[in-house]
């Protein structure tokens, strides 16, 4: 590792951390450990210009751009989405347990662990944005190309399942068209294909090929963590249909119905 990504990526969880913190005392203020959420596009942007300004010589904006366009995006809707809402399930039953403890167990595991693989995830951005000493337009364009697919998986998705929420008479069913007719979570499909193609445009700008594990990371979470898994774990016991839906649909990756 040169000393010139080494700093670059010190500098990026100081960043990161600061900024955690920073918000972390701010849910201390508002009494809703949610605001993480909105964080999360945020920290990614951050450290995408951190790594951008700290670079020497002829630098591509390119991947801090398509990091903006990804973060403000996905914070901006996570906003509207909870804006005015209670403070999400998994933080209320965090404060039941934890009671008089919970400011600090939230810090270290809520704010400063997403810190922590927001770091690890972005690892491409930061090697591609510091040292961008390559140009490979046929691995950029594809990359971008895989970009473009997944943002709009992700911000279609998430407009049409708003779409069919903001309707009363939806209440309690399953949203079973466009792209939730492929796919049960088109939504992190996307956010899937976000971030390999932010590392396919990365690997077209230098040679950190070892930084797949900030994609790899994220596929993880997406389907094994935080995503899928838990998601679908709520929802079989909240929607009597969703059996159904899950018999007939993909979880993660697009493909034909299975209707008889």
């Amino acid at each position: 590792m040169s000393p010139e990504l080494a700093s670059v990526l010190a500098r990026s969880a100081v960043a990161i951390a600061t900024m955690m913190t920073a918000v972390w005392l701010l849910s201390l203020w508002l009494k809703d450990a949610s605001i993480v959420d909105l964080a999360w596009g945020m920290g990614f942007v951050i450290v995408a210009w951190t790594a951008y300004g700290l670079a020497n010589g002829a630098r591509s904006m390119v991947l801090p751009v398509l990091v903006t366009i990804w973060g403000l995006r996905l914070s901006g809707y996570l906003f509207w989405r909870n804006h005015g809402k209670p403070e999400d399930y998994r933080y209320l039953a965090m404060r039941q347990k934890w009671g008089g403890s919970f400011p600090i167990v939230s810090l270290l595991t809520v704010f400063l662990l997403q810190g922590l693989v927001m770091w690890v995830v972005s690892l491409p951005v930061q090697a591609g944005t510091a040292l961008a000493i390559e140009s490979r337009p046929w691995v950029l364009a594809s990359g971008v190309v895989v970009w473009c697919v997944g943002l709009f998986f992700e911000s279609f998705g998430d407009w049409q399942l708003a779409r069919f929420k903001s309707d009363p008479q939806n209440s309690g069913r399953v949203l079973d068209s466009g792209l939730w007719r492929f796919t049960r979570h088109p939504n992190y499909f996307g956010d899937f294909l976000v971030w390999w193609g932010l590392y396919v445009v990365a690997m077209s700008q230098c040679d950190a090929w070892w930084t797949i594990v900030g994609p790899a990371a994220m596929s993880v979470f997406l389907v094994r963590v935080s995503g899928v898994a838990l998601l679908e774990t709520k929802l079989t016991t909240t929607k009597p249909d969703y059996a159904a839906y899950v018999s007939r649909t993909n979880a993660f990756f697009p493909g034909p119905r299975r209707d008889s």
